[in-house]
């Protein structure tokens, strides 16, 4: 079993007959026909179900959504009768939606909490069950503690069946709140002005329609390209990178756009093309995201990233007089830190970035309308924009591997890097170290790197990041043959 957001949950020791559910930051998934079962999913929908009553107040009611995959609509009414048979309101989407949808409405609606069915950018194999606090994010450490003795109560002990309350079960509209919310964000007439045309990809997901609609209505040229229901997103994973976003990437070269915007399977994560087909990665669209924000706009607010995160945003920051501040990986502890503090703009590495003028939640259509934005402002491309931001801040490139390894390789990468003996990364100079998630060490003047064991599969994630792409390829590529020797 797999986890949401790197959370590693207390395994549950049960007969060997039996599976293990585990609940993680964001909630539970698994493959589709294996571990992802409508009978698995009402379990984990009862241990919701149990912390909503224990914990909340159950009267404001449950939210449910579902995504593009396989089943998603059939597993939602599903765990919607479980959360309504405990005497909980239950408020069903009648249609596809994404994430954010639902984070929004939860907080708009005051309401217990929300549910959605989706595996977010995970393949087409996949599906989950993601759960939204209420205040419109995802859980907190805490709640998910919370969830994780409730689901560990239902599966050692069951819990007596209680008789349905189908009357409890209303439908939900969800995307208009949410696209009436989120058109307020941006300057229209501005965006109008600048007569852009741009294409967006929702990569076959549940954010399809949206931005398209947005622009629409307000004047501005979007077309859509794999805007289809698909439950298997065309055969690529639904995640808004290369080489998945390839059509788009063709699509904006062939349509002349000024630019292609694209979002993952359940709408949170951001992904961005430049007029010419190149790519625009998630560090770069973060980075135009503060600029814009904190700089263009100067708006207040500090601002946060993730530990693998570029330092051009350590840049941008003290450039705009803002508080840096840098948690660990997930995105979890950014809503923890918009919770408790101002933070304007937030963001990690997989393309996931919320703002406090909106929701402590990642959500790549309104990060698409403020890229828009910024090229109106500007009156320049995306690929225009990042070179102005290298002129003055100096390049960053960056790069990223997953290495499928063996426990014991695992332990030995880590050990080995976090060795003081280890003095040098081929021929550059370790000059310190950080632990905060992971080994981060810094090579000289020229970069970090960044070697991070994951939790949950045996893989070594190794992040890079230096002022030339070859020098970064070169890093990533050395430590790989390192690895394999250990």
């Amino acid at each position: 079993m797999r986890l949401f957001g790197g959370h590693i949950a207390s395994r549950i020791l049960l007969p060997s007959s039996m599976t293990v559910l585990k609940f993680g930051t964001d909630g539970w998934r698994d493959v589709i026909g294996e571990g992802f079962t409508v009978a698995n999913a009402t379990t984990v929908a009862k241990a919701i179900a149990r912390y909503v009553v224990r914990c909340e107040d159950a009267r404001k009611g449950v939210l449910i959504g579902y995504d593009h995959r396989l089943s998603s609509d059939t597993v939602a009414a599903a765990v919607a009768e479980v959360i309504a048979s405990t005497g909980t309101p239950v408020w069903l989407t009648d249609k596809p939606c994404p994430t954010p949808a639902i984070s929004l409405l939860v907080r708009q609606r005051a309401a217990a909490g929300g549910i959605l069915i989706t595996a977010s950018h995970n393949p087409y194999q996949w599906n989950g069950i993601k759960y939204k606090a209420s205040y419109g994010s995802s859980a907190l450490p805490s709640i998910v503690a919370q969830i994780e003795i409730e689901l560990a109560e239902v599966q050692k002990n069951g819990v007596a069946p209680l008789p349905p309350r189908k009357e409890l079960i209303h439908s939900l509209e969800p995307r208009a709140p949410y696209l009436d919310t989120i058109e307020k964000l941006i300057d229209w007439q501005r965006l109008r002005d600048a007569k852009l045309r741009f294409v967006f990809d929702p990569m076959h997901g549940s954010a399809t329609g949206l931005l398209p609609a947005l622009f629409a209505r307000n004047g501005v040229a979007c077309d859509e390209i794999r805007g289809e229901r698909d439950p298997r997103f065309g055969g690529v994973h639904p995640e808004p990178i290369p080489p998945h976003i390839k059509p788009l990437q063709e699509a904006v070269v062939a349509g002349k756009y000024d630019a292609g915007l694209c979002a993952d399977g359940d709408g949170d994560r951001i992904g961005a093309v430049d007029r010419d087909g190149s790519f625009v990665n998630p560090h770069q669209i973060f980075a135009l995201l503060v600029w814009h924000l904190a700089g263009t706009r100067n708006l207040p607010g500090d601002i946060a990233k993730t530990f693998s995160v570029t330092k051009l945003i350590d840049k941008l920051a003290a450039r705009f007089g803002r508080k840096l501040h840098e948690v660990p990986i997930g995105f979890k502890y950014i809503c923890e830190l918009m919770l408790e503090q101002n933070i304007l703009v937030g963001g990690e590495e997989s393309g996931g970035i919320g703002t406090s003028l909106y929701l402590p939640e990642r959500d790549a259509t309104v990060c698409a309308l403020f890229l828009a934005e910024l090229m109106a402002w500007h009156g320049k491309s995306l690929g225009d924009m990042l070179r102005t931001l290298y002129a003055e801040f100096g390049e960053y490139h960056y790069g990223r591997v997953d290495l499928d390894v063996t426990p014991a390789q695992k332990q030995k990468a880590i050990e080995h890097f976090s060795s003081e003996k280890t003095t040098k990364l081929l021929d550059w100079p370790i000059t310190r170290r950080e632990n905060m998630d992971g080994i981060k060490i810094y090579l000289a003047d020229i970069g970090w790197l960044l070697v991070r064991a994951s939790g949950t599969e045996n893989l070594l994630r190794i992040y890079c990041e230096t002022s030339k792409q070859e020098t970064t390829q070169r890093a990533l590529d050395g430590v790989t043959k390192l690895v394999r020797t250990l």
